[in-house]
Formats: C-alpha cells, sequence, structure tokens
C-alpha cells in the first residue's frame, strides 16, 4: 500500500464515507461495512476525493486523451471532480453524465455535457463495484454511443466479491467487455489499515469484514 491510499483510506474514515454496521447493497447482499460517496458534502471534501482520482488515474492511464464519464447520480461529482483535478495537473479531459430519464424537451437525449465522437475512449468514474449491477448500466448506456468505446472503469474500493460467478465483479467485467477496472484501494487495504490503526474499528467489525468475504469474497 503505497502513501496516497493510505491518505485516502484515512480520508474515507475521516469524511464518514467508510461505516461499520449492516446494510444491503444494491445487490441484495447484507454488507458489514459500507463505502457511502454520498456522504461528501463539502467543497473541500469533493476536490481531495477528486485529486485521489486524479492520481489513479495517473498511475494506470498516464496522460491518455480520455472522456470521463459520471453515472447519475453518485457518479456525477465524483467525475466532475475528477475532471478538475486532472485539469490542475495539466490534463484537461471533458466529462459528461446521464440523466436517470430521458429528457423530451430543450437539447433532450439521456446525456449531458461532453458528447463523446465515434472513435473517442471513456473511464467510468464509479465509487464501487459489489456485484457488478450498476456498472453494467453504464456499460448498456454507453453501448448507445455509436464508436465509442470504455477504455476502463476508475472506483474507489475493490470490494474483492464475487459477481455473477466464482470471480470478481471487476474480473468478469474484464473477461467480459475487455476493458480494466482500477480501483483506489481494496477492501483487504482497509483491512490492512484497520488492524494497524487501533480505535477506528473493533475485532468484532474487522473479523465480520473478513466473515463477509469468506462467503462472497472473489477466488481471483
Amino acid at each position: 500500500m503505497n502513501n496516497y491510499q493510505k491518505e485516502f483510506i484515512e480520508f474515507l474514515i475521516g469524511a464518514n464515507v467508510l461505516k461499520f454496521g449492516s446494510f444491503i447493497a444494491k445487490s441484495g447482499r447484507h454488507l458489514p461495512y459500507f463505502i457511502n460517496a454520498g456522504e461528501i458534502k463539502t467543497g473541500a471534501q469533493i476536490n481531495k476525493l477528486g485529486e485521489f482520482y486524479a492520481k489513479c488515474y495517473a498511475d494506470k492511464l498516464g496522460d491518455a486523451k480520455t472522456v470521463l464519464y459520471g453515472p447519475a447520480y453518485k457518479g456525477i461529482p465524483l467525475a466532475v471532480s475528477a475532471a478538475s483535478a486532472l485539469s490542475r495537473g495539466g490534463l484537461d479531459l471533458p466529462f459528461f453524465f446521464n440523466r436517470t430519464e430521458e429528457k423530451d424537451h430543450g437539447e433532450g437525449g439521456v446525456f449531458v455535457g461532453y458528447k463523446p465522437e465515434a472513435g473517442e475512449e471513456v473511464v467510468i468514474i464509479e465509487d464501487v463495484i459489489t456485484a457488478g449491477t450498476a456498472i453494467r448500466e453504464s456499460i448498456a448506456n454507453m453501448a448507445t454511443l455509436d464508436g465509442v468505446k470504455i477504455k476502463a472503469v476508475i472506483i474507489m474500493v475493490n470490494r474483492m466479491e464475487k459477481g455473477l460467478g466464482e470471480v470478481s465483479a471487476m474480473k468478469e467485467i474484464e473477461q467480459n467487455h475487455g476493458f480494466p477496472v482500477y480501483s483506489i484501494v481494496t477492501v483487504y487495504d482497509i483491512i490492512e489499515y484497520l488492524e494497524t490503526t487501533p480505535g477506528i474499528a473493533t475485532a468484532e467489525q474487522i473479523e465480520n469484514i473478513r466473515k463477509y468475504l469468506a462467503v462472497y469474497g472473489a477466488k481471483d
């Protein structure tokens, strides 16, 4: 785990994005911890979060010219903050996002912001992937854009969980759709941090995460 990854976990805790308890994911799974990007509520927080996405982008994609896509709703501020942070580092990328319902007046359509053209590549900016349900919706949305390809997905936390089969949802996406999914940190990075930093989570809370992964953890 490098320094910016450790700083990111500290940021998640400080902003109350990382929670412990009992939660239900979009996939229907009962979670012992939750990553809630909706807790990002201030300009300073969203600015900082964008910097972490930008660091991950630079690590994995360098200075590749792409278009950032933020799925409604949580992905919208994530993509905007990532684009802003990247621009401060000298890489000015366009961004766009979707409406949950197609607009039938004004400019119309499903998408807002930059309109990707054939031959351009899109990087999807999301919060987490559990079973891959939400990301498959984004893939379907991208399929409506002729000639536009998905280059990668960047998420906050790789939950390291099974998708539809025994391998992780991230690995399934890579295998089935041909593009990589990158994360700023993994759940095992979080566990390592919690186990070496007293006072953040109880031994029971950490053990509950390990028990959950024993059931839903991927084999890849």
